[in-house]
């Protein structure tokens, strides 16, 4: 959900993916076309419902120091009563970088300032006082608080399409996004689409598999599906995809970019995703979700 015009809509859209059965609401982070502040907004949903988990898809880690997400982070854990997801990342998005006068570092100097991070929201989260020297981060003795209620921390969402921040994803989340590879800074540019195929998910796995070696079976694997359309004529959209997407109608149909067909058939494409990539975690755009709740009805717990 990255916009809401009210209170009152936070709340409504919030009961409402509760009703349904959907198992969390997320915000994302970015300075342009999404409005709502990630945070705040996610205390709102939780103080708005009872079960649905909250959490943000994700933090640009270079917009905050890890000692206050870590600190903001714990007390909506905590008033939540531990229903929190912290999803954090390295940060990509050129135009937020430009529009805040942050510096855009390049990526593998993002990617070991996200591992930093990492290191000290753990060490935060954990009893007692921690202290940190490293390249881009020092905490002296300091005892966070308050402590999150979800032990040793809540669960943490980090996602990538490249093989070093998969890599990290792998050693240090609980959940990890597959994502498209957004070197480039920009959504929009052609070689984005072409990540998102089946032979390049297939990569994206692969690697989170053989980083994460014998706590990969403890992982949850995630994907945004940024749309779903709900058809009996699936083949018409997958063939004015396939081009974009570098691959064959089919196979665009299998990707974890959206969602296309008939209830049954989008159906049958959460369970082969599930089985082909062991993708257990479908994350949709929140002015979809009732067109798409039909089929959380059926899968849910599946």
């Amino acid at each position: 959900m990255p916009r809401a015009g009210s209170a009152a809509e936070v709340r409504h859209r919030s009961r409402r993916a509760e009703d349904l059965g959907y198992s969390s609401l997320y915000v994302p982070d970015h300075f342009v076309d999404h409005p709502l502040a990630p945070l705040p907004t996610i205390a709102a949903v939780a103080a708005a419902t009872t079960t649905l988990r909250v959490g943000t898809l994700v933090l640009g880690n270079d917009y905050r120091h890890p000692l206050i997400v870590a600190k903001e982070a714990a007390t909506v854990d905590l008033l939540s009563e531990g229903r929190l997801e912290l999803g954090i990342g390295a940060g990509w998005m050129t135009v937020d970088y430009e529009q805040a006068g942050i510096p855009l570092d390049r990526a593998g100097v993002r990617i070991a300032r996200l591992a930093e991070a990492i290191t000290v929201l753990k060490g935060l989260w954990a009893d007692g006082p921690f202290s940190f020297v490293g390249e881009h981060y020092t905490i002296t003795d300091h005892d966070g608080d308050p402590k999150p209620v979800q032990r040793p921390h809540p669960p943490l969402v980090i996602g990538g399409g490249g093989p070093k921040v998969l890599a990290l994803a792998a050693r240090e989340a609980d959940i990890v996004g597959i994502n498209a590879n957004l070197a480039s800074g920009r959504a929009d540019d052609p070689s984005t689409a072409p990540s998102l195929n089946p032979a390049s998910t297939d990569d994206k796995v692969r690697w989170v598999r053989e980083a994460a070696g014998e706590r990969y079976a403890d992982l949850e694997l995630q994907a945004l599906a940024g749309f779903v359309a709900v058809t009996d004529d699936a083949s018409s959209l997958a063939n004015l995809m396939a081009d974009a997407f570098a691959t064959t109608p089919e196979e665009v149909l299998e990707s974890p970019v959206g969602f296309v067909g008939t209830i049954d058939e989008i159906c049958d494409q959460v369970l082969r995703r599930r089985d082909r990539w062991d993708l257990s975690y479908s994350v949709i755009p929140i002015e979809q979700m009732d067109a798409f709740a039909p089929v959380v009805e059926r899968l849910a717990g599946r």
